[in-house]
């Protein structure tokens, strides 16, 4: 399978929301800190219990 890429023109930005305080809100919307914590997370997954 070839890879394929929009051009730029078609491309368009995705918003990411996050669970914070028991609310969904886009991360868009933090305050500078706020952001820069969120990108400091380590994202993790979780095993499936037996």
């Amino acid at each position: 399978m070839q890879n394929q890429t929009l051009p730029l023109e078609r491309r368009q930005r995705c918003e990411v929301w996050t669970r914070v305080m028991g609310y969904h809100r886009p991360v868009s919307a933090f305050n500078k800190g706020k952001q820069s914590e969120h990108r400091e997370r380590q994202h993790f997954t979780e095993s499936a219990s037996r």
